[in-house]
């Protein structure tokens, strides 16, 4: 719930990955793997960055038993 403008693509991986830190520091370990396997994903972080270099949206989902936590991340002008 909210928005965080940025200037590159590379500026939007590093809101996902603090926004990823914050949400997994706040779950319960079975549920924060998820998350903490991203983190440490470099194949993954190079994937976001193509993605939004190229000008498409980026999606990540963490949940836990009630709670789904969707980080998007896409190019301004694109539909997200």
């Amino acid at each position: 719930m909210g928005s965080h403008d940025v200037t590159s693509p590379r500026l939007a991986l590093h809101w996902l990955r603090e926004r990823t830190q914050h949400i997994s520091d706040q779950l319960d370990a079975a549920y924060a793997q998820p998350g903490l396997h991203w983190l440490t994903g470099e194949a993954e972080h190079e994937r976001a960055l193509a993605h939004l270099t190229n000008g498409t949206g980026y999606q990540l989902t963490l949940y836990d038993e009630s709670t789904r936590y969707v980080l998007l991340a896409y190019p301004a002008g694109a539909t997200p």
